[in-house]
Order: C-alpha cells, then structure tokens, then sequence
C-alpha cells in the first residue's frame, strides 16, 4: 500500500559534502567576519604544513610549539627554532642573505 524508493545517489552524495571555500576555518563558523577567518586561515594551513628538513632534506619538520620546529625523520629527529607559523622568516631570511653577501665581499676584497 505503501511504497518507499530508496532515496537518489545524488541526495546522499550532497549530504557528504565538505567545505569548498572556508576549509580548516570552518570550525569558527559563522563567527569573527569573513575577512579575520581568511587571514587566520593563511596562517593555520602555514603552521599545519610540513617543511623540508635542512639537515636530512626530508619532507618531514612539523611544528611542535610557537617558534619550535622537529624533524619527524627516524634518521634525523632535529629541533630547530625557527618563525611562530613558518619554519623560516622573511626577516631570517634577508639577514641570512645580506651575511652571505658581505661575506663573499670581504673574500673578494682580500685577494
């Protein structure tokens, strides 16, 4: 008397759904405005991702703390200080440079 049909394959497949523009910032929902949760957003994917490793060369340094970094590699397991959400700096960057260049300089110059 009663029939019931199984439900279409495209209504369960819209159920399961992810994100499309929010991504790791949907956790706030709807709170804090569009622009913050987009800028917090850059930053908590920066921190999340995994880095090479300077010593080994692995893909494998994640963060531990603010500013603490380890590499995961069973050979390696380094900590290095490095930026709160990125391994490296601009800052450490540009002064790393600029050190190497005055270097080269001074060499340069004592021949």
């Amino acid at each position: 008397w009663l029939k019931v049909s199984p439900p279409p394959a495209a209504a369960s497949a819209a159920m399961a759904r992810h994100t499309k523009k929010v991504g790791i910032t949907g956790k706030y929902g709807t709170r804090y405005g569009a622009a913050l949760r987009k800028v917090v957003k850059k930053y908590e994917i920066s921190q999340r991702a995994r880095y090479a490793c300077p010593f080994c060369g692995k893909n494998s340094v994640k963060r531990a703390a603010a500013g603490m970094w380890t590499c995961s590699a069973k050979t390696c397991k380094k900590t290095l200080a490095g930026g709160c959400w990125t391994l490296t700096t601009i800052a450490a960057t540009t002064a790393r440079s600029t050190i190497a260049r005055l270097k080269k300089a001074k060499g340069e110059e004592d021949k």
